[in-house]
């Protein structure tokens, strides 16, 4: 297993590269209580890299997976966990890369764009939509799903959600105390001026049932360059290993997809 320190942090990654690397590198940002073996190698993203000709990088974000756990919340800023993705870079000498997160891991991705948008040729956000734009309330939700992480018992968690992510943290291993402490980071609003001055071209992709998201096309109109991808039938969890996901990903990279701006000329 290949690590690095950044920050003082131990961070576990993958590196698959193959013969040919012509078309490019990808690096993937997996999300909230999950691990790059499990967001990415088992949904099917390494061998679908593979067969493309892709370079295939995936890390574990602090907090989670093989990389080094921390037990205070400020150790888990979106600035810190984008620095990790930029660190990456560096460790493997790489000067540009293609770069997708899926639901948190997008707002790790996006952060690690607008800090450093040379480092990236294209941005893909999946698993997000147009409620990441809404203001987040400093505690309730986010304190809730901390509190859902440290309770003894998952049985006594009412809310369907954060059930739900209480049992996938169980059956990946998760350290949970880690994952509250994540949770319980504060951050600043995202810099929609930002996103909006963008010059990466950002795909946006979500599951049509992935209430959570929101329309992808709402937050991709937020990007000089950005494209909403809805992916039917699928949910949060069920969008990131659909074939149409992948589909809609690559045909991104290949400039496949229809101008979504084509009218305004």
């Amino acid at each position: 297993m290949p690590t690095f320190t950044t920050d003082g942090v131990e961070i576990a990654f993958d590196d698959i590269a193959p013969s040919d690397e012509s078309r490019g590198v990808m690096l993937l940002v997996h999300g909230f209580a999950s691990n790059r073996k499990e967001g990415w190698r088992r949904t099917g993203w390494y061998a679908a890299l593979e067969r493309r000709g892709m370079r295939c990088i995936a890390l574990d974000q602090r907090g989670h997976g093989e990389s080094a756990k921390l037990y205070e919340p400020d150790a888990y800023g979106r600035d810190r966990l984008a620095a990790d993705v930029i660190a990456l870079l560096d460790h493997l000498d790489l000067r540009r890369v293609d770069l997708f997160g899926y639901s948190m891991g997008a707002r790790t991705a996006l952060a690690a764009a607008i800090a450093a948008p040379e480092r990236f040729s294209n941005l893909i956000l999946g698993g997000v939509g147009e409620k990441l734009l809404e203001p987040r309330a400093p505690s309730g939700p986010t304190d809730a799903m901390a509190q859902a992480m440290l309770a003894d018992d998952p049985e006594t968690i009412s809310h369907p959600m954060l059930r739900s992510f209480r049992h996938f943290a169980d059956e990946q291993g998760e350290d949970r105390r880690a994952l509250a402490a994540f949770t319980r980071a504060q951050n600043p609003p995202l810099d929609v001026e930002a996103m909006n001055r963008s010059p990466v071209p950002v795909l946006v992709v979500a599951g049509q049932r992935d209430s959570g998201a929101g329309d992808p096309d709402g937050l991709a109109s937020a990007f000089p360059e950005g494209r909403g991808v809805t992916v039917v039938g699928c949910d949060h969890f069920s969008a990131i290993p659909h074939a149409l996901t992948k589909a809609a990903v690559f045909d991104f990279l290949d400039g496949m997809l229809d101008d979504p701006f084509a009218d305004r000329f």
